[in-house]
């Protein structure tokens, strides 16, 4: 079981940031256009909250620089400055920064593994206690073909969505599911994604604008026309939801890399959200839906028929449209001394990262028992890993937060 840090109450900090970049509520001169500094203005005067906002900057281990901020601060992205500890995240809603064409312009991030890593067991035996899946690895799954979520989404995948992000190296993109959340009846605002799409894991720390999209491109658009803000009713029906808090698995933060699947059996993480709108109203009650996780999933021999969802970005696909895929899922294990991995054949690319695994419970409802995390340079199989207890561990601390 991981060590959970727990922190004091979450500062929620609501930074309404339009126009250009000198006239955000976090500069001291009031955007009058006069840059002189004459009418500047206390932030505590500026911006409600603006004491809690003043304190969250002074303790970040940087000089904050707003400009830079707002493209990610790329010149701060260090070992020595970057937040990295479970409890350690900031987030600042910058409204209006997550348009549609920034949203086209964000990248998939790498996560691959080569298959020559990888000790497949034929004659690897059948387990009934998930304990004793680990270490085991069946033979590679055969591909399977994702086809296309029918459009609308907000009728056939509602929860499935988005998740942006900036890094070192630019916009990023996920998928991510809404969770149900047991201390928010039919309020939940929680997001269940994969630990590599919100923290760098073993070189890096938290990343940055973190935000998710839920029912992304609702009508299935085209490129060109989902990168066009006047269709933004459209690419995010539901609004812009942003994080304001995330954890992650100690184990993904501890040894998480971009290649080789390092940190695959945790790379789990799950994000409380709020409303760019500011209207308060719960993730849940807003798509009106959201499914169970399940951290009892039983052994891969019983876990039955998985569907996989995501938004596939690197070639061939284009990012704009939701697939899945659906295969009865093997064991894969690249550390023994972990909950295995499940894998099964599935040809979506990078920008699936963090979609879910969906299987029919007990209930008849869909449960969530993995998210996509790692697959091989040629897409022909993802893998997610097992929700086993220090995945409980990082939802119920989020949960806890709210």
């Amino acid at each position: 079981m991981s060590s959970i840090r727990r922190r004091g109450a979450r500062r929620r900090v609501g930074l309404a940031m339009t126009g250009v970049a000198a006239c955000l509520a976090l500069t001291a001169t009031a955007c009058n256009g006069d840059d002189s500094g004459d009418n500047a203005q206390p932030i505590e005067e500026q911006t409600p909250g603006g004491n809690e906002l003043q304190e969250l900057i002074d303790n970040l281990p940087f000089d904050f620089d707003v400009d830079a901020w707002l493209d990610g601060g790329w010149e701060d992205w260090d070992q020595e400055t970057w937040l990295r500890e479970i409890g350690d995240f900031v987030n600042p809603i910058i409204e209006g920064l997550w348009d549609a064409d920034r949203m086209g312009d964000a990248q998939d991030p790498e996560q691959s593994i080569d298959d020559g890593q990888i000790d497949e067991d034929a004659n690897a035996p059948e387990a009934d206690d998930p304990a004793d899946d680990r270490g085991i690895t069946d033979l590679e799954p055969m591909p399977v073909e994702a086809e296309q979520v029918p459009t609308p989404y907000t009728e056939n995948g509602a929860p499935i969505g988005k998740v942006f992000f900036d890094s070192p190296e630019g916009p990023m993109v996920c998928s991510g599911t809404v969770v149900k959340d047991p201390n928010a009846p039919g309020q939940s605002n929680l997001v269940a994604t994969a630990g590599h799409c919100v923290h760098a894991g073993m070189g890096g720390g938290w990343y940055r604008n973190l935000s998710f999209v839920p029912a992304y491109n609702n009508d299935g658009l085209p490129p060109e026309q989902a990168e066009d803000q006047a269709n933004a009713s459209s690419v995010y029906p539901y609004g812009i939801f942003w994080a304001n808090y995330v954890s992650t698995t100690q184990y993904w933060i501890d040894n998480g890399t971009t290649t080789g699947g390092e940190g695959a059996h945790g790379d789990f993480a799950i994000m409380s959200v709020e409303p760019e709108d500011g209207s308060g109203r719960s993730l849940e009650e807003t798509v009106g839906s959201a499914v169970d996780i399940n951290f009892d999933a039983p052994a891969v021999s019983g876990l039955g028929t998985v569907s996989l969802y995501g938004f596939p970005a690197a070639a061939p696909y284009d990012g704009v449209l939701m697939y899945r895929c659906t295969d009865t899922p093997g064991r894969l294990s690249i550390d023994p001394t972990m909950p295995v991995l499940y894998w099964a054949g599935c040809t979506m690319t990078g920008g699936s990262s963090g979609g879910p695994w969906l299987r029919q419970g007990e209930d008849g409802e869909a449960e969530l028992v993995s998210v996509n995390s790692i697959g091989p340079l040629d897409s022909v199989w993802l893998a997610g890993p097992r929700l086993d207890t220090e995945a409980r561990d990082v939802f119920e601390h989020v949960s806890s937060q709210g």
